[in-house]
């Protein structure tokens, strides 16, 4: 007699909990993928593709947690990163020569000393479309590590940091922590003043709600301070001297390695030696660390597993950099002169689509309890 048909398999993504969630490393590494590929272009369509992927990624997998609430500062900044991109290039003039005039402004006389430099003068269309382009590049970086700040959960990537960088990581966690919190104290205090039928702006009212939430910081400041002497923050272990000169010695030397080759990367005539000096740069880098951490004494409760979802997640975000690396220069960086309208390369296009994964892999958000640093 055969027995009962097989269950369906459930390929749809859990809700999240303390034992599943994604680690918190992950999405930096995604995160980080969309930014080497949106170094890698200045091409309009594939950034604005590039910021589409981050912001549906964290529509769908963020959280209502404080620090999750990031991601439309960062929006805001790279904005105005742009638009300060185009002041600039407007007012100071650019190298890119332009045959489209649009408007002539009054030119500043500079010493000779100053020669190259130029306040007023020409605008023409291509040093403003050569602008937007240069700008749209960097607030696309921007808007990137926002989405790693709004998804990462601040308080379990400390917990994964190496010892020799815990000290750091603890300031670090502590200011992103405290920042959302102050913002909040100050959204609290105007909505309770306006229920009282007082008034909210003016010199006035903000010294009136300055004063709480200064209060309300240095509370939580003498709070986290006890915490931390109590669980013995800041003990730490004898090292041989000969260990912290080798420490010293490859920590700063793999990290030196490993920013000349992402210089080596960013830039086209540096593939050849970018890649090996990269990956010995991330060796002796993590050589040292590995060292540095004998000299710090902690443990680690329930420390975050490394699944298959963390592996997806970070791969996309990997898989996304490698192939806009690999693609047609040509079709990533639109000409300006002559001045034509830039076209979507089909290839790069779907690369960047598979940095939705996250979207679908990724454990469902759900409120979980609040996690103290």
């Amino acid at each position: 007699m055969a027995g009962p048909p097989p269950s369906p398999v459930n390929l749809r993504a859990p809700e999240a909990n303390r034992s599943n969630a994604l680690h918190a490393g992950a999405w930096w590494l995604w995160a980080l993928g969309l930014a080497v590929a949106a170094s890698r272009t200045t091409n309009p369509l594939l950034l604005g593709l590039l910021v589409g992927v981050a912001g549906y990624v964290v529509a769908a997998r963020r959280t209502d947690a404080p620090w999750a609430r990031s991601y439309g500062a960062f929006v805001k900044l790279g904005l105005a990163v742009l638009v300060i991109r185009l002041v600039f290039s407007v007012f100071l003039g650019s190298p890119i020569p332009g045959t489209h005039l649009l408007v002539t402004l009054p030119e500043v006389p500079l010493p000779a000393w100053a020669r190259g430099v130029r306040i007023g003068g020409s605008v023409t269309a291509e040093q403003l479309v050569f602008a937007l382009y240069d700008g749209a590049k960097l607030a696309t970086l921007l808007i990137c590590v926002g989405a790693a700040n709004a998804l990462a959960n601040p308080a379990r990537l400390l917990k994964s940091l190496p010892g020799a960088l815990y000290e750091v990581g603890v300031a670090v966690v502590v200011a992103m922590t405290f920042a959302p919190n102050m913002v909040a104290d100050v959204v609290r205090l105007r909505t309770a003043r306006r229920l009282r039928g007082r008034p909210t702006g003016g010199v006035k009212a903000v010294l009136q709600v300055g004063l709480p939430v200064l209060e309300g910081a240095l509370e939580r400041s003498v709070a986290v301070a006890a915490s931390m002497d109590a669980r013995g923050y800041g003990r730490t272990a004898p090292v041989p001297r000969g260990v912290r000169h080798a420490t010293t010695v490859l920590t700063l030397g793999g990290l030196l390695g490993v920013c000349v080759g992402a210089y080596g990367l960013l830039a086209a005539s540096g593939g050849a030696y970018a890649v090996p000096l990269v990956g010995a740069g991330v060796v002796m880098a993590l050589a040292g660390l590995r060292l540095g951490g004998r000299r710090s004494v902690r443990t680690r409760y329930r420390p975050d597993r490394w699944g298959a979802r963390a592996w997806l997640v970070a791969g996309s975000g990997a898989v996304v950099a490698a192939l806009l690396v690999a693609s047609d220069a040509a079709a990533l960086h639109p000409g300006v002169v002559p001045l034509a309208a830039p076209g979507l390369p089909v290839w790069p296009a779907l690369s960047v689509l598979v940095g939705l994964l996250p979207a679908f892999v990724a454990p469902l958000p759900t409120s979980l309890p609040k996690e103290s640093v």
